[in-house]
């Protein structure tokens, strides 16, 4: 990305991998989210240390949290804060490592990974620096019409998706770093991070597979972000009331 050294490390397979998952409120359906995460790292012959960063928590989130995993705590109440905290600490955790033979993955509180999310990743980081996955909807509260509008615009560009979820992303440390990390924003640090590594040159994968399962809920925990996009599609497609 800054140097010729970035592109040789590209081809050297990860030694370590951190998973950085934000969490504010999410004591119902983050331990779904832990277990998954859990097995995606048990398919993986390499240590990997799971961050959750608590922030603002006010109900019982922490305790959800098995010791296997780490907690950060802060009291930004901003995704992209919580997410730039965690690898914070994956970066002091994993030191005395070269920062291009580690990798990062982030998911959300509120989604599943599957088994092979890591191994996946893992696979793409010999070729690329930057892994923008997709996700499968759990549809629960949202009208068919919204579903099928969602459905017809997610799959209308054809070729790479294009999708920057922040439930499915990986990148290699060093380039993190280079490019400035997570922003401190509110939403949509997702796409702010994606941007700014592809400006920086990162080499992209867009992995149709495998797919991330989130949620439809309205009672999202970012203003904007996934959720919000759904509302919105919602007030604008017909037949939904």
């Amino acid at each position: 990305m800054v140097s010729g050294e970035v592109t040789d490390a590209v081809r050297a397979a990860p030694e370590a991998v951190a998973v950085v998952i934000p969490v504010h409120n999410e004591q119902r359906l983050l331990p779904h989210c832990l277990r998954a995460v859990r097995r995606a790292a048990a398919a993986v012959p390499i240590p990997v240390r799971t961050i959750v960063v608590l922030d603002t928590c006010t109900d019982d989130s922490a305790r959800r949290v098995p010791g296997w995993a780490h907690t950060v705590p802060i009291g930004a109440r901003s995704v992209g804060a919580a997410r730039a905290a965690g690898f914070d600490a994956a970066a002091a955790h994993f030191d005395h490592l070269d920062p291009h033979r580690v990798w990062y993955a982030t998911t959300d509180a509120d989604s599943v990974v599957p088994a092979d999310w890591l191994t996946t990743q893992l696979e793409h980081a010999r070729t690329a620096d930057l892994v923008a996955g997709t996700v499968t909807v759990r549809w629960r509260e949202h009208h068919p019409a919204v579903r099928a509008e969602y459905e017809r615009r997610y799959r209308a560009v054809p070729g790479a998706h294009g999708h920057v979820h922040g439930a499915n992303l990986g990148f290699r440390a060093a380039c993190y770093h280079a490019a400035g990390g997570f922003a401190l924003l509110p939403a949509d640090e997702d796409v702010d991070l994606v941007a700014r590594l592809r400006r920086a040159g990162a080499r992209t994968i867009w992995a149709e597979h495998p797919p991330v399962l989130t949620g439809d809920r309205s009672d999202n925990r970012v203003d904007g972000g996934f959720g919000g996009y759904l509302r919105d599609l919602a007030d604008a497609t017909p037949d939904c009331a």
